[in-house]
């Protein structure tokens, strides 16, 4: 990892415990005026194969803190490593050391979330975007549109039992999908392998729980932030069915766009042409609601 890396995934959370344990109320910040953005990745994978998209938006958001949040830099309360099986904790480790106000974004589990993140902050969270994020990574009873619950089962088995062998699998499944036999295919799947290699064990076999557990049909549906959801249409962990299926979730103002001849990993391999959409949908947002709020 890069140090600039480094600095934007360890950046807001030197100061995630204040010193009066109380809870306080926040200030509602101007949504219109937000030039924050924090992405968390995807399960296992950590922030090194989002530096290609954090360095895109950079160029096309000029001036923004781009934040990649390192999963295994979160804590508990107590000081020890975030690796809790619930969701709960992990909202609120999220809500402790990100900066309030911030557009949330998230690749696969981190869309997961980061949208009940949005909910979680309602009227303090302006934009939600997810990459290749489903509303609910199993499937279950109305929603087909996601990885059958006994495949789902098999791959945590393996991984308790086969760790790193599981892992070398998954890291090929995320890199499957695009122009059939493309070149450059096995060398994405070596560099997510060796990505994953450095996620905490107990926090991978946490974020196998979230994946498990996390249902955001409704909640995608009663969001007040501006909502972007981006899917690949050759994904081999989320099936293609689940963009029209999240968009059927969504209300009037969200979008749900389906990328052409993309595998799980298009946020890594196609980071330019997603951070040119993210760019599109942030700055159309930010001038339609300055367009409402000039007007008398």
């Amino acid at each position: 990892m890069t140090s600039t890396a480094r600095q934007l995934a360890g950046r807001h959370l030197a100061d995630a415990y204040p010193d009066d344990p109380r809870p306080t109320a926040l200030p509602v910040p101007d949504r219109s005026d937000s030039r924050q953005l924090v992405i968390l990745p995807g399960w296992a994978l950590g922030v090194t194969p989002l530096e290609p998209l954090a360095d895109a938006l950079h160029q096309g958001l000029p001036g923004w803190e781009i934040t990649l949040l390192d999963y295994a830099m979160l804590t508990c309360p107590e000081g020890e490593r975030l690796a809790r099986h619930d969701a709960d904790a992990w909202l609120a480790a999220l809500e402790r050391a990100l900066p309030d106000g911030a557009w949330l974004c998230g690749w696969s589990l981190g869309g997961m979330l980061a949208s009940a993140l949005a909910a979680r902050r309602g009227e303090r969270a302006p934009g939600l975007i997810t990459l290749a994020a489903n509303a609910s990574f199993v499937t279950r009873r109305g929603w087909p549109a996601a990885m059958a619950a006994e495949t789902f089962a098999a791959f945590r088995l393996g991984f308790e039992r086969a760790p790193a062998r599981t892992l070398e699998r998954f890291a090929q499944l995320v890199a499957q999908g695009g122009e059939p036999h493309r070149a450059g295919s096995a060398r994405l799947a070596r560099e997510l392998a060796a990505a994953c290699a450095q996620t905490p064990r107990d926090q991978a076999l946490a974020g196998l729980s979230l994946l498990e557990t996390l249902d955001l049909r409704e909640t995608l549906g009663q969001l007040t932030a501006a909502q972007l959801h981006l899917f690949a249409a050759d994904d081999a962990l989320v099936p293609g069915g689940a963009c029209q299926a999240v968009a059927d979730c969504l209300p009037a103002s969200g979008r749900a766009e389906r990328i052409a001849a993309a595998g799980h990993a298009f946020p890594r391999e196609r980071a330019s042409e997603t951070a040119a959409r993210m760019v599109a949908f942030i700055t159309s947002h930010r001038l339609e609601h300055a367009d409402v709020g000039s007007r008398p």
